[in-house]
């Protein structure tokens, strides 16, 4: 029995196993959070897009969205476009690395654009 217990209280491999899982650690958190930015900045677009046809359809546009109107030199109609744009931050899961220091906040930046439909 105290041979099992001398066994049990050993702690050879620990500090090698401590080295090999923090790097496999770190690189895990790296993937998640990339898998995460991507599919925020995909839900954001897919929204923001549907919500920029919805006000292009209302004619009802908020502070932040552009009209930008093209002229048709042949027909002389005029195009109008709106452009939204939307920022969000992202979930930050590793902590601040010496080689991002650049990086102030990690967000995501949509654009989306839809034509003003003009009544007849």
């Amino acid at each position: 029995m105290k041979k099992v217990i001398a066994r049990l209280r050993q702690e050879e491999g620990s500090v090698e196993s401590t080295l090999v899982i923090i790097p496999l650690l770190v690189l895990f958190l790296i993937a998640i959070e990339l898998i995460i930015t991507i599919n925020y900045r995909n839900l954001d677009l897919s929204y923001l897009q549907s919500s920029t046809s919805s006000t292009a359809l209302d004619n009802s546009f908020s502070a932040d969205d552009e009209v930008v109107s093209f002229q048709d030199r042949s027909s002389g109609q005029t195009l109008n476009l709106l452009i939204s744009h939307q920022k969000r931050a992202i979930p930050q899961l590793i902590p601040q690395i010496p080689l991002l220091l650049n990086v102030k906040t990690h967000r995501t930046d949509v654009e989306a654009i839809a034509v003003l439909e003009s009544a007849p």
